[in-house]
């Protein structure tokens, strides 16, 4: 097989792309909040997490196989 500028620029390009994601994921583990037992917070208690609404459960309901 030749060992082109077509294997170099898909090396690349896949060298770029993990380093694309790996850079991505740290940001985003970075800014993911961190919660510490014991601690109050006004956010904490907050209702913006996860909620069983009726629309999802009927959502569950249906998507069973």
């Amino acid at each position: 097989m030749k060992n082109g500028p077509r294997a170099l620029s898909r090396r690349s390009f896949l060298l770029a792309a993990t380093a694309g994601t790996a850079a991505t994921a740290a940001a985003l583990m970075a800014k993911k909040e961190v919660r510490r037992p014991g601690r109050t917070d006004s956010r904490a208690n907050s209702d913006s997490g996860y909620q069983l609404t009726e629309h999802i459960h009927n959502y569950y309901r249906t998507a069973k196989v």
